[in-house]
């Protein structure tokens, strides 16, 4: 499947403006062949947006994932994308993944939050592994500082995660993790790990782009630079069974010794 990420950090404040960029590049990755698009974290209204994440937030079926089902289906293509999600008088980061007909297929809440900011916005998620089938693939979901606990990749691999979607907003000076955390976790749990970041400065925050789509090999297939991009690259089945039976680190766990982990 040909997996296309929006490198982007839209108008922050304007859930408007950020549903007309998803629009715009899911034309652009629908030419390129691509079937799923994946935008980064909190996209449809920006992140650095203060107390007006309580304002914009929206319910997981309401008026924004209806927008983005529109775009979806008439552009032909399933679309990932994260946004901050109101249930009840909670309100969590979260992604959600539409398919090219429109329908909701994913859910996710982040699970491990990220510093001041989002601990005082947002309310951790419960679900570790949320999974999907697309396109012939197991599609997972998780948010950004989630990949960085190994313990979270591992779970899905575990459970047969194919295609690892993680839309994201990595700051400086952390880009170690888009160029080596995420193409290690590719390889140690033997899946394709997608990492679609934000770029640019956002109030306090500075996103470092550098956007990837790794292989089970730890190859990146596609990597964006430090400016607002969209790469395409396939997630190639094949490959991934290839490199499954090659792989022995699934087989050889020994999870008796890993009681102390928990």
């Amino acid at each position: 499947m040909r997996t296309a990420l929006l490198q982007s950090s839209g108008t922050p404040g304007s859930v408007a403006e950020n549903l007309a960029v998803l629009d715009e590049a899911a034309g652009r990755a629908a030419a390129l062949g691509a079937g799923l698009l994946i935008a980064p974290e909190m996209f449809l209204t920006g992140y650095a947006i203060g107390d007006a994440v309580g304002r914009l937030a929206d319910a997981a079926d309401g008026e924004q994932a209806d927008a983005v089902a529109e775009i979806a289906s008439r552009r032909g293509l399933a679309i990932a994308y994260g946004y901050p999600e109101r249930d009840g008088e909670r309100v969590f980061n979260s992604a959600q993944l539409i398919s090219a007909d429109g329908a909701r297929l994913l859910g996710y809440r982040k699970t491990h939050l990220y510093g001041g900011f989002e601990r005082d916005h947002f309310t951790p998620g419960e679900q570790p592994v949320a999974q999907a089938e697309l396109n012939g693939l197991r599609v997972g979901l998780m948010i950004c500082y989630d990949v960085e606990f190994p313990e979270n990749a591992r779970a899905h691999a575990l459970a047969g995660t194919d295609l690892l979607v993680v839309p994201t907003a990595l700051m400086h000076p952390y880009q170690f993790v888009a160029e080596s955390v995420v193409p290690v976790r590719a390889f140690e749990n033997q899946m394709y790990v997608a990492y679609a970041n934000r770029v640019g400065r956002e109030g306090e925050f500075e996103f470092t782009g550098l956007s990837a789509l790794a292989g089970p090999d730890g190859v990146v297939r596609a990597r964006a630079g430090r400016a607002e991009e969209l790469v395409v690259a396939d997630v190639d089945p094949g490959r991934l069974a290839a490199s499954r039976a090659a792989n022995p680190y699934l087989a050889d766990r020994r999870p008796g010794f890993y009681a102390a982990l928990v």
